[in-house]
């Protein structure tokens, strides 16, 4: 751990992301629109994109992921219930719209939950903090490496 620099647990850093937060600092603010991130956290300057191009690729998995998990046990519930006679065809057009309505309802909540996953593989370093508030585009500059 990096002097002068204070980590966040794992389970800090998730729940500020389900929070739709800052999962570093726990700030608000984080999206321009509902679909949008800003560049930088707007409480601790913390660039959203940990200086990678493709970096939110891992975002979009996990999205896909916890849409079809939650799916799948809603619709293994309601074949349940309805045993033994469930409705095939409406349980294929329901999931079907519900697939695409879930992706979008989960997708901010999947690249904040991203973020914090990241932090807590990669913790932050006062380095890359100072990195973060210089700014520019994310391609100006290389993230230190440390």
């Amino acid at each position: 751990m990096s002097s002068g620099l204070r980590h966040a647990t794992v389970w800090q850093l998730l729940t500020r992301a389900l929070r739709l937060r800052c999962p570093h600092c726990g700030g608000r603010g984080l999206f321009a629109s509902f679909f949008a991130l800003k560049r930088h956290c707007p409480s601790c300057g913390l660039r959203l994109e940990r200086g990678e191009g493709d970096y939110f690729v891992g975002a979009y998995l996990f999205n896909l992921i916890a849409v079809e998990l939650i799916l799948f046990f809603c619709v293994l519930g309601f074949v349940f219930v309805t045993w033994p006679n469930p409705p095939w065809d409406l349980i294929t057009y329901v999931t079907a719209c519900l697939m695409l309505a879930g992706c979008m309802l989960c997708y901010p909540f999947a690249k904040t939950t991203w973020l914090a996953v990241d932090l807590a593989i990669r913790p932050l370093t006062v380095e890359e903090l100072e990195w973060h508030h210089v700014g520019g585009d994310p391609g100006d500059r290389e993230l230190p490496q440390l």
